[in-house]
């Protein structure tokens, strides 16, 4: 007996007689209610921002301590500063403060970049009290342990390792290189060597001279309430003084637009395409433009750049473009990982499609779609407690508040097809860039060479 199919494809569903189904319109987009966010600095000069967000009975934390080096030893001695900060006080060893966090559902975690320490974690709001008895303990009195300091040491070296072996990480160092030349901001990432040379002394004496909460914020969002909580930060936090600020990263010259630099990674069977260029900052009145402009390019799945490198040639798995903030300005990056055969033909179609935002601007359909998603995604991200939390505390670092994120969705809703345009022309001409490809410059070389603008191996 045959059996009978009783189901029909998602091709079958979508096409009728006539054709394909048209595709319902968008509904209205949700709006996401923002609490008020009452703010607070110490005396110490911390800066406390809390908002009561009660979706579930937790409680969200952030905190960003400025933490920028002045020495070529600074990444690797901050990198085993956040991995042996939560490993032991003079009062609480590893598991003791572990202990007490599982108590009340919490956990911590802490990460270090050249320009900022963070620590993030989350847990029952009713447990805040608790939880920030802990940070204190290991802002104020963190013993980094010889052995937990010789542990994380080894264990650090041994990623490292790895991870500079991967080519994201060479193309990321090389468009650092091209971008900032010697300044502090490239380094993203020690050696091996040079974690290997740090000591235990030097993890606690970095402590003592940076971990200091001159120009920190600390952000709380969850079922609190703001005054009470802000009054147990005050009353929790009151022993982390130091006699100066923590330092703030200098700002990095922006690049120059120019040829790309071709970096040879000898046997690779894949290239690295990263281009980029000056953007603007969000409190810039033609930031909302830019970001429609960039969705158009790259920003998200329905792109320009997606539709050609990827759906219609096959040349990649992603595509992205975005923006990238750092101190005194914002980036423009371009990128996508490609196999090496087809490097030269995607170089052309990135280039085709940067140009094609100059000749042929973004449509006023191209427009509305992006628009809806920025709107959406911005709206989606704030809300949960994490979320809002992390939005509040890279605004603030930046100069802005829960004011910038209600008015957004205002700016892009009134953001022209014009201005979309005129935003295109500025900043996606591919004159305006510049960047590294990476890859086997024996095989690929000759290929992007004879396509113009391309320096280097």
């Amino acid at each position: 007996m045959t059996a009978v199919t009783t189901h029909r494809t998602a091709e079958e569903i979508g096409r009728t007689a006539a054709g394909p189904r048209a595709l319902p319109a968008l509904g209205e987009t949700r709006e996401v209610p923002l609490p008020d966010v009452v703010e607070r600095t110490l005396p110490s000069g911390l800066r406390i921002l809390a908002a009561h967000r009660p979706n579930v009975p937790m409680v969200e934390l952030r905190m960003r301590v400025p933490f920028a080096g002045r020495t070529p030893q600074h990444p690797a001695v901050a990198e085993l500063l956040s991995s042996t900060l939560l490993t032991g006080t003079a009062s609480r060893d590893r598991v003791e403060i572990d202990d007490e966090l599982a108590a009340v559902g919490a956990d911590l975690g802490v990460s270090v970049d050249p320009e900022r320490l963070s620590v993030g974690g989350s847990g029952l709001a009713e447990g805040l009290p608790r939880v920030l008895g802990v940070l204190a303990d290991v802002l104020t009195a963190a013993s980094h342990p010889d052995t937990e300091v010789a542990r994380e040491r080894d264990r650090l070296a041994e990623r490292i390792a790895v991870a500079r072996a991967q080519p994201r990480t060479i193309a990321r160092e090389a468009l650092q290189r091209k971008r900032f030349g010697d300044h502090p901001i490239t380094r993203e990432m020690p050696t091996a060597d040079e974690v290997a040379a740090v000591t235990a002394e030097q993890v606690r004496a970095l402590q003592a001279a940076s971990l200091v909460p001159g120009g920190a914020i600390l952000t709380l969002v969850g079922d609190i309430d703001p005054e009470v909580a802000i009054g147990q930060v005050g009353d929790a936090l009151a022993g982390w003084t130091a006699d100066h600020d923590a330092h703030e990263l200098d700002a990095p010259p922006l690049p120059a637009a120019g040829d790309l630099l071709l970096v040879h990674r000898p046997g690779s069977v894949q290239s690295q395409l990263r281009l980029s260029g000056r953007a603007l900052r969000r409190d810039d009145d033609g930031y909302a433009a830019l970001q429609l402009a960039n969705l158009v390019f790259g920003g998200y799945f329905s792109s320009r750049w997606m539709e050609n490198i990827r759906e219609d040639k096959g040349y990649t798995y992603g595509a992205h473009s975005g923006m990238e903030f750092v101190p005194g300005g914002s980036l423009l990056g371009v990128e996508t990982d490609v196999a090496s055969d087809v490097t030269a033909a995607a170089l052309l179609e990135t280039r085709y499609e940067l140009g094609r935002m100059v000749a042929v601007p973004p449509t006023p359909e191209e427009v509305e779609a992006a628009r809806a998603y920025a709107i959406g995604s911005l709206l989606i991200s704030l809300d949960s407690q994490g979320g809002l939390a992390g939005m509040l505390t890279s605004l603030a670092a930046d100069g802005l508040d829960v004011g910038w994120l209600r008015a957004h969705p205002g700016r892009l809703t009134s953001v022209t097809a014009d201005e979309v345009a005129a935003a295109a022309l500025r900043f996606f001409a591919p004159s305006t860039l510049t960047g590294v490809v990476v890859g086997d410059a024996d095989v690929i070389g000759d290929s992007v060479r004879a396509l113009g603008g391309i320096t280097g191996s």
